[in-house]
């Protein structure tokens, strides 16, 4: 399917009206393994006809071959080339934009000088007025030092700033907060968290991203300790939210009991500690673990886990969960007949799918299925709402329980597009933060300015 592809360009191309011009075109893509998207008319004469059509490729090398192969179509001429990925990134994919038009010297005064003296004064004299006179309580920090950048890894903090705008994209759209991108020129762990520290006050939250691991399970640890506001590592939380979620509505499907089943987590990452901490949370049992890491199989010893090996997960799991980054790793013949097993490495997991059933899986999923973009925006919504000192386990389970309640019947999750899922989730973060004691405020449920004033 087109969105398993990693390389999309539109091509505009010229056919003239010659039966099967049109057919050959096509099949030339399929002949070289690409995918069809959009098919859209552009002009209509009376011997030709300019279509723009969306191609789909694992690789550039791939998709300059089937570009290829439509030039030397009969009868059909290409006659532009775009990268729409690139066109929607020219300039950067966010910007901060005034709530209030300036365009009066009555205006200025009230925004500016010397209107502005008097709220200074004021949140001078109650701090905790800024949460409600400036942006303070729906700006939220994306922090990377670009170690761990989607599955690119460690590629640096700048060529990583198109993910963190993606994210602030998704929190304002999704939501309505305000997500700052924080790009560190820095590794080190110290100057990591001192950095983060000192920058707390402009936020309402911080969400680390794409920090590779083990160095993220210290800077949020540390960060947690030292500030009085929601710290996430989405890598981590986000990505176990959004699995555990996927993994209740599985085992329904699959009629597997998951407080008796045994779980095994192959890769013990940032997202595989966190989901191996979260079902151990849930369940009350320990999880097999296995990684190439030494340090990796302590660390999930100390948290209650027993390490374990491949193969012997293969063997004894009846649930299989996969975060290593290694493309084929389960082998067909590991499968188990009735397993549960999600191989979520993006975008090659660890065993196909379709493979996973054929060899008698019950239930069987990647990667492409299970996205983030359901979990965070959700929780930072509900934690801010409530000026929430922190996010703990019990939140996190508050959203796994909003996500499953939301999924329509038959699915995996449900649309990260579908905006009651994220009201959902914000709810009950919020409401499971009142209980816990540790809201600052109550909960007024977010309305965006579009809804204020609908009548």
């Amino acid at each position: 399917m087109p969105w398993q592809h990693k390389v999309m360009r539109t091509v505009r191309v010229r056919n003239q009206l010659i039966p099967g011009t049109l057919a050959r075109l096509l099949s030339a893509v399929a002949e070289h393994n690409g995918s069809i998207g959009e098919i859209r008319l552009i002009r209509e004469g009376t011997k030709a006809i300019v279509r723009d059509i969306t191609i789909y490729a694992d690789t550039v090398e791939q998709i300059e071959a089937i570009i290829a192969a439509m030039r030397a179509n009969p009868n059909s001429q290409v006659l532009e080339v775009r990268d729409e990925v690139l066109e929607v990134h020219r300039g950067g994919k966010i910007a901060i934009r005034s709530r209030y038009r300036v365009d009066s010297l009555a205006t200025l005064r009230r925004v500016y000088t010397p209107g502005v003296a008097q709220v200074c004064l004021q949140i001078a004299k109650e701090p905790e007025l800024a949460w409600q006179f400036t942006s303070i309580s729906h700006l939220v920090a994306i922090v990377t030092d670009g170690t761990a950048i989607l599955g690119l890894g460690d590629i640096g903090p700048v060529a990583g700033m198109p993910v963190m705008e993606g994210k602030a994209m998704l929190m304002e759209s999704l939501v309505g907060l305000s997500g700052v991108p924080i790009l560190l020129n820095t590794k080190d762990v110290d100057e990591i968290v001192n950095a983060v520290a000192a920058i707390a006050p402009t936020f309402s939250a911080i969400q680390l991203e794409d920090i590779s691991a083990p160095r993220c399970f210290e800077i949020e640890e540390r960060l947690q300790q030292m500030l009085d506001i929601p710290i996430m590592h989405d890598d981590q939380h986000g990505t176990a939210v959004v699995v555990t979620a996927a993994l209740k509505n599985a085992c329904r499907y699959a009629g597997v009991d998951l407080h008796k089943a045994t779980i095994g987590q192959i890769g013990l990452g940032a997202a595989g500690m966190a989901i191996s901490r979260m079902l151990m949370h849930v369940t009350g049992n320990p999880v097999l673990g296995a990684d190439l890491s030494e340090d990796a199989l302590r660390r999930l010893e100390g948290y209650g886990g027993k390490r374990s090996t491949l193969a012997e997960i293969m063997a004894q799991a009846d649930i299989v969960i996969a975060t290593t980054g290694a493309p084929g790793l389960i082998k067909p013949e590991m499968v188990r007949p009735g397993q549960i097993i999600l191989a979520l490495s993006n975008p090659h997991p660890e065993i196909e799918p379709d493979a996973a059933l054929e060899a008698g899986a019950a239930f069987a999923a990647d990667g492409k299925s299970v996205n983030n973009v359901l979990g965070f925006p959700g929780i930072f919504r509900g934690a801010v709402d409530t000026h929430a000192s922190r996010i703990t386990p019990e939140m996190y389970l508050a959203a796994v329980d909003a996500i499953v309640a939301h999924t329509p019947e038959g699915e995996l999750l449900p649309s990260p597009l579908t905006p009651e899922v994220h009201r959902a989730v914000a709810r009950a973060v919020a409401q499971k933060a009142l209980e816990q004691g540790i809201a600052r405020t109550e909960y007024v449920p977010y309305v965006s300015d579009e809804e204020a004033e609908t009548p």
